[in-house]
């Protein structure tokens, strides 16, 4: 039944979508430990359509979620730190890149209430990213961030807080940007939050059946969008 349910996600957009030019299209993926839990079914699902180019180091990210290192790409800065090193290789030339920041952006310290990344610089990171890919030619799209569920959330992970109108507040300022830029976007979130407290694993993470649901609907997303070029 699980399978099944995949396949309905990707079916529809495969008939426009299913052949390539023998060079495959090359789309480079970074978010944050969300993303790692779905990529190898991201990967499976796309196999023979597209290339995914990463952020390695899945076993230094997978040590604490919570804690953004390896393949975790983090908040928005540190998201924008690595784009802006990563863009001076002449090799790094992906014809996609597909990237969402937002969880450890909105990180409030429970001392003091403050927010990791406040939303006037996430929106200034978020267009520096942009711009930075369109120098390049490189063509954005921008991937929701996952629901927030304050109660659960905020009784399993003492260390800091995390609020479900927050998380709003910063996938509207991300869909603004996007939509001033002329930016794809795919709403992960929406797809998403269907799935919520059930399928949570911990505080805000999901189960295996849900990464794999997840990664379904971003591999049928992305190849309508190329479909659409």
């Amino acid at each position: 039944m699980k399978h099944f349910k995949i396949w309905l996600i990707i079916l529809p957009v495969l008939g426009g979508a299913w052949i390539w030019p023998q060079r495959l299209p090359l789309c480079f993926l970074i978010g944050d430990s969300i993303s790692v839990h779905y990529r190898p079914y991201l990967e499976k699902f796309l196999e023979g359509q597209v290339r995914i180019e990463r952020k390695n180091g899945d076993e230094e990210a997978l040590k604490n979620l919570d804690i953004p290192a390896g393949a975790s790409g983090g908040d928005s800065r540190m998201v924008l730190d690595f784009l802006e090193a990563k863009i001076k290789d002449p090799s790094f030339r992906p014809d996609f890149f597909l990237f969402n920041f937002g969880l450890h952006d909105i990180k409030r310290n429970p001392s003091n209430g403050d927010l990791q990344v406040p939303p006037d610089q996430y929106e200034a990171n978020l267009k520096k990213v942009i711009s930075l890919l369109k120098s390049k030619n490189i063509k954005p799209v921008w991937i929701r961030t996952t629901p927030v569920m304050d109660s659960l959330h905020n009784s399993r992970q003492p260390s800091f807080r995390r609020y479900a109108k927050d998380l709003e507040i910063y996938n509207r300022v991300a869909d603004q940007t996007c939509k001033s830029e002329h930016v794809p976007v795919i709403d992960l979130y929406s797809f998403t939050v269907k799935h919520i407290p059930r399928h949570y694993i911990d505080h805000v993470h999901f189960d295996e059946e849900t990464r794999a649901l997840q990664a379904a609907f971003l591999a049928g997303a992305l190849l309508g969008l190329m479909a659409d070029k």
